[in-house]
């Protein structure tokens, strides 16, 4: 055996069942489900597929048994599945929210905004043309209202805590990596608990946002860098590490990942991930690498 089918719920819709895990085993599985948590998550054993394609091909019909139920499933492989190295994204990944919208709200433009984030999470834009763009028109935001938003209207992602204190507790290292800014990534990164964090930085004329944003910036390839620079430094195998993220700027650093999880992500992302979560909270990356829910750290 050198995969396993595991099966995740959203723990605040524990639908998993006896019968929808008996499904997907008779569908694809070698083997009687481990529960991992109950009503949650559970792993089936895999017989070694020959090659990718019989892999993708087993976990098609694995999800097909699902039918409707809002049930994740992807197959992992047990070579180092324990991940010892955690690069993460921040906006609509360890947070609700997406920062840069957030903050054209407070200017009455968030459509506009949010509609260049679109387009860039979907990979239809340079992430670079569009940051620019938006940072642009985010021009005369005071401090204060920034330091406002980040207090009040930033909300982590559920299962975010957990999922950074039990890696940690294991020994893992967990760095929260950005295309958003380092006004909001210090503060969520000490509030969830990451190691180191990376972002990029706004400008301002004063007291006020000026309009720019300073160089270099923080995108696709420096993430994909902060993988590798943190993977050698630690001497980790590949297979050691995980990334997770739900936008276009994520891929080049999904891919550099041991396992590259697309969380409640864009097609393009989910297209190339090694695993996805569409139901799930961020507890199911934990799930994932086996561990249990009396593992969790809380």
């Amino acid at each position: 055996m050198s995969h396993v089918l595991v099966l995740t719920a959203n723990p605040a819709l524990p639908v998993l069942s006896q019968e929808l895990a008996g499904a997907v085993r008779a569908a694809a599985g070698d083997g009687e489900p481990l529960w991992l948590g109950e009503g949650i998550a559970c792993e089936i054993p895999l017989a070694a597929p020959s090659n990718g394609n019989d892999l993708h091909l087993v976990v098609e019909r694995a999800r097909a048994a699902l039918g409707q139920a809002p049930v994740d499933c992807n197959a992992v492989s047990l070579t180092g599945r324990r991940k010892r190295l955690l690069v993460a994204d921040m906006d609509s990944t360890m947070i609700e929210q997406e920062c840069i919208d957030e903050i054209g709200d407070l200017l009455g433009i968030r459509d506009k905004i949010a509609r260049i984030t679109e387009f860039a999470m979907r990979g239809e834009w340079s992430f670079e043309v569009a940051l620019r763009q938006r940072v642009e028109l985010l021009k005369g935001v005071s401090r204060r209202q920034l330091q406002d938003l980040a207090e009040t209207r930033i909300t982590v992602m559920a299962g975010a805590q957990v999922l950074v204190s039990t890696m940690r507790a294991n020994g893992a290292y967990c760095a929260l990596v950005s295309g958003g800014f380092t006004l909001f990534t210090d503060k969520i990164a000490g509030q969830i608990g990451f190691d180191e964090t990376h972002a990029n930085t706004l400008l301002f004329d004063g007291e006020r946002l000026s309009g720019d944003v300073a160089e270099p910036l923080v995108g696709p390839a420096a993430k994909r860098q902060t993988l590798i620079r943190l993977r050698e430094e630690r001497g980790l195998w590949v297979e050691e590490t995980m990334a997770v993220g739900d936008g276009a700027n994520d891929i080049m650093m999904l891919k550099a990942a041991g396992l590259g999880i697309a969380y409640r992500a864009k097609p393009k992302v989910q297209a190339i991930a090694g695993a996805r979560i569409d139901h799930g909270d961020l507890t199911a990356l934990l799930y994932l690498q086996g561990y249990r829910l009396d593992e969790f750290a809380r």
